[in-house]
């Protein structure tokens, strides 16, 4: 395995990042998971697009963007596999202990794990934990994850892949690596940006490939949605057949199974769209 690190490749036994770089210390860093079939990336430059957006809203240096291309294509090219997960993560350096910044300048790490297609459909379940939607780093893709790594534990202990949050106003917002989207009366719905969830990528390819709208939904509707899929960059569109002790039989239902085969068809079609 070859991984990139600050300006080259490296044998992944001899990549060594410090012990006081700020991602590591404090989690002062953004990333980027991107979807790779057959050693090519999607929807790269929409990622790096959000790479630079999350920087800014961090304060972080602007990330040359020229670089992370050429990390990434050097990558997928030492590491041949027919499906992956490209990861993009720049952080604040090497930087004193606290919350201060150094000036030694950010890390970035481009790094590649084989993965395999996910199932047709999933289930989920609710978590008690809010997304505040007002937060300092509300829609930045950010480092900081505990919070998802103890959901999607919960998630895990409950026979499910996903673990879905309300906000800080009791209205549906996102998952922990997950946007949400939910069929009534025959439409398909998700949340607004405004709620606090992330702006996926992936979401915004399905909202415009489907027509899907945005509406401000009560965490409740889940209980009564006819139809309930999730979107992201590994699930690409994935049906939910059960969230919490709701079963959704027949899942994917027609609206989902339709979205999955537009999806699956648009991209096929553009690998940077």
């Amino acid at each position: 395995m070859k991984i990139w690190l600050n300006g080259g490749l490296h044998a992944l036994e001899s990549a060594r990042v410090s012990v006081l770089d700020h991602g590591l210390t404090v989690g002062d860093g953004i990333f980027e998971t991107v979807k790779a079939v057959a050693g090519r990336p999607f929807a790269l430059t929409r990622h790096l697009d959000r790479l630079a957006r999350s920087a800014r809203g961090l304060g972080l240096p602007e990330p040359d963007l020229d670089e992370v291309r050429r990390a990434c294509a050097a990558v997928l090219e030492a590491n041949p596999m027919a499906l992956g997960r490209l990861r993009i993560t720049y952080t604040g350096g090497l930087s004193p202990l606290g919350s201060d910044r150094g000036d030694h300048g950010p890390t970035l790490v481009v790094a590649l794990g084989e993965t395999t297609r996910r199932a047709d459909s999933t289930a989920v379940i609710t978590v008690p934990w809010t997304r505040n939607e007002r937060g300092a780093l509300t829609g930045l893709k950010t480092t900081s994850y505990a919070e998802n790594v103890l959901a999607l534990s919960r998630a895990t202990e409950h026979g499910a892949t996903e673990a879905l949050f309300a906000n800080t106003v009791g209205r549906l917002c996102e998952g922990t690596g997950s946007n949400v989207f939910v069929v009534l009366d025959g439409e398909i719905h998700t949340p607004p940006v405004a709620s606090g969830c992330l702006a996926g990528i992936t979401r915004a390819l399905a909202v415009e490939w489907t027509g899907a709208r945005e509406t401000d939904l009560p965490f409740d509707v889940l209980d009564r949605a006819e139809e309930v899929f999730l979107t992201s960059t590994l699930r690409d569109v994935q049906a939910v057949h059960r969230v919490d002790g709701r079963d959704l039989p027949g899942a994917p239902g027609p609206v989902t199974a339709k979205a999955m085969r537009v999806f699956d068809e648009r991209a096929a079609d553009d690998l940077d769209p």
